[in-house]
């Protein structure tokens, strides 16, 4: 699926019929004749729905006509004024069912326009938000990174909505009142005369000019009401959030004051929003009762003068109610279009936004024969002043393991960010096995590379499905398999529900060692030929953060494992470390080698032993103050000998 072509002159406002246009094609799509009939059957209906509704006024004026005894009927279709077939019925009672059963073949007819065409609508709904959803993840980390994840649902609910709204509106609504008005103006024309044509179709031009003006004065009126709500629940929520802290602070009544007077700014702008409304509305009764009046003012001096009868003036007051209903809705439907083509515009502009990286023309698979990596003279920076990493050169043999460390702001995190394409560098290149991976697919180039974070994010659903992720078509077998050389099997199957445990939000519910245990049991499914270990145990403690590398080193055995590492200790196993400063390499060694040279990474290493050492100072002091009674013996820990803690082998690989 492609997203609209970019048509428009730039410009975000591009009207209704702008709007049509860039929405037609998924109203009437190309591939789908079932669709297309659906479309062609509703405009039928439409039209039988308007013709009916038009002679439903004429059997209310023959009826009257009858009941009035307006001469005989013979004579009176010998004159034309009435048909033939009332002259055979001349019954009011006929012709009061006959009325009746318009109405109801107008309804039913208007209902199953609306039911045909709902499968067009919602087509286009689903389809416009599909594209929609997809060239989201197919934008660029910048763009992702620039705006806010609330913002782009909000842009993709509203746009579906919006799209919703635009169909029903202005299809099932807007278009059967323009049909309507037309057909009236035939009707009068016929029926009457020219100046009758002339005073509805001057009343329909004064009405919605005045809808026009005064909902567009309600609109900002709306939008404060709307803020003010906004705000007054943000309070709230923020408040009752926060409870303890309230209690703490005895601060009750300050906050119950705070609230109430986003309440009172919500009041003052609903009552202005419900005034405003009443004079919409007042003014649309006048100014169409006015028209109403005139027109039948006209016609009542028609049947005192003989050249109309009492069903004329009848019909036309029922023409003319009749038309109100749907007029009656032009406020709300010109703003609701109004609002529509707002939130639709905005998801055509993420729609006509381009990825800013895309697979190069031509572009094949990446293939992984040995997975080498190679950083040859790369340059980068987000920002063109400020640069991030500068010439920079290092190999990550197959099968080995490379760690990069450095302070903050170093270029640590980008360089992976660089090795999955979610950039592009600036300068130089990255290859894997001697292919440039700009030459290669983006989808192939990550299916090759395995990733554990340093913040696990998961799905909210089961601890299944978050460690299927790794590689969709496994089996529960092998979902098992993973979890158990991860060491989490154990856990989840002390849990009520084992592997269907829901892990909540962001996966909320589990410690952070068992969201990395997943992360890791994830990768270890899908069986890539590369790892990248970001930080994956900067933000654990201790003790878990020893067990998370006992995982780890199980996982990275055999392969190319790329690490960012915060703590050293974690890296003293590698086959070389590089220390990263201002983009550029400051040293490079194995960890004994960079010891021994005393620069950069020796002193990281002591200030990191030295804060350890505190802290297992102070957890010495806690231990004693919680420490058993006299006579009662402490069980020693004993660590599990080496030998029982060999890294077991890698069941799965990327050929798999």
């Amino acid at each position: 699926m492609k997203p609209p072509a970019d048509s428009s002159d730039g410009s975000s406002d591009g009207g209704l019929f702008r709007t049509l246009i860039d929405l037609w094609p998924y109203v009437w799509p190309s591939d789908r004749r079932d669709l297309k009939l659906r479309v062609l059957l509703a405009l039928v209906l439409l039209v039988l729905a308007k013709l009916v509704t038009i002679t439903v006024p004429f059997t209310f004026k023959w009826a009257t006509d009858a009941l009035a005894g307006a001469g005989d009927a013979g004579t009176a279709a010998q004159s034309g004024d009435v048909p033939w077939i009332v002259w055979v019925l001349a019954a009011p009672v006929a012709l009061t069912v006959a009325y009746g059963g318009g109405r109801i073949v107008m309804a039913l007819l208007t209902q199953a326009r609306d039911g045909i065409f709902a499968k067009v609508a919602m087509h286009a709904v689903r389809r416009l938000a599909l594209i929609t959803f997809e060239h989201m993840h197919r934008l660029s980390l910048r763009f992702h990174l620039e705006r806010k994840t609330g913002g782009l649902t909000r842009i993709l609910e509203r746009g579906r909505t919006g799209i919703e709204t635009i169909v029903r509106l202005v299809l099932l609504l807007l278009a059967p009142t323009v049909v309507e008005v037309a057909l009236i103006a035939v009707v009068l024309l016929y029926q009457f005369d020219w100046r009758y044509v002339v005073t509805v179709l001057a009343t329909i031009g004064v009405y919605f000019w005045f809808t026009y003006a005064v909902t567009e004065w309600r609109i900002d009126i709306r939008r404060k009401m709307n803020e003010s709500d906004t705000e007054a629940n943000t309070k709230a929520i923020d408040s009752l959030l926060n409870y303890e802290t309230v209690k703490y602070f005895s601060a009750e009544a300050r906050e119950a004051r705070r609230y109430d007077k986003s309440m009172a700014r919500y009041e003052d702008a609903s009552v202005k929003t419900y005034t405003s409304l009443a004079v919409l509305n007042g003014g649309q009764a006048v100014i169409y009762t006015i028209g109403l009046t005139i027109a039948m003012g006209m016609c009542a001096y028609g049947v005192r003068e003989g050249t109309h009868t009492v069903g004329d003036f009848v019909m036309i007051n029922a023409m003319m109610i009749q038309l109100y209903v749907p007029l009656n809705l032009a406020g709300m439907l010109y703003r609701e279009i109004k609002q529509a083509m707002i939130d639709i515009e905005a998801m055509f502009d993420i729609l006509k936004r381009p990825p800013e990286i895309e697979d190069a023309p031509g572009a094949m698979p990446l293939n992984v024969t040995a997975g080498a990596i190679r950083f040859e003279l790369v340059d980068f920076a987000y920002e063109p002043a400020r640069p991030i990493l500068q010439r920079l050169s290092f190999d990550v043999p197959a099968g080995r393991t490379v760690a990069i460390v450095g302070p903050s702001g170093a270029g640590k995190s980008t360089i992976s960010r660089l090795l999955f394409r979610f950039y592009d560098v600036t300068g130089g290149r990255i290859t894997i096995d001697g292919a440039d991976i700009r030459d290669v697919t983006q989808a192939s180039l990550r299916d090759m590379i395995g990733m554990v974070p340093q913040d696990t994010v998961l799905f909210n659903d089961t601890i299944r499905y978050n460690i299927r992720y790794g590689r969709w078509d496994a089996t529960d077998a092998e979902v098992e398999e993973a979890a158990r050389l991860a060491q989490i099997d154990a856990f989840v199957r002390s849990t009520p529900r084992g592997y269907d445990t829901e892990v909540g939000e962001r996966g909320l519910k589990l410690s952070g060692g068992e969201k990395q245990r997943v992360a890791i049991a994830r990768t270890i499914l899908k069986g890539p030929p590369i790892l990248v270990l970001d930080e994956a145990t900067s933000a654990l403690d201790s003790h878990t953060e020893k067990d998370i590398q006992d995982a780890l080193d199980r996982v990275s055995r055999n392969r190319t494992t790329l690490v960012i590492a915060h703590r050293l200790s974690t890296i003293v196993g590698a086959d070389d470390i590089i220390v990263l400063d201002k983009g550029r390499i400051a040293e490079r060694g194995t960890h004994a080698a960079l010891l021994a040279a005393g620069g950069t990474y020796a002193g990281m290493w002591n200030r990191q032993r030295e804060a350890e050492e505190a802290r297992e100072k102070l957890a010495l002091v806690g231990d004693s103050a919680a420490a058993p009674e006299q006579g009662q013996a402490r069980e020693p820990e004993v660590e599990e000998p080496r030998e029982k803690r060999e890294r077991e082998p890698f069941p799965f690989n990327a050929a798999e």
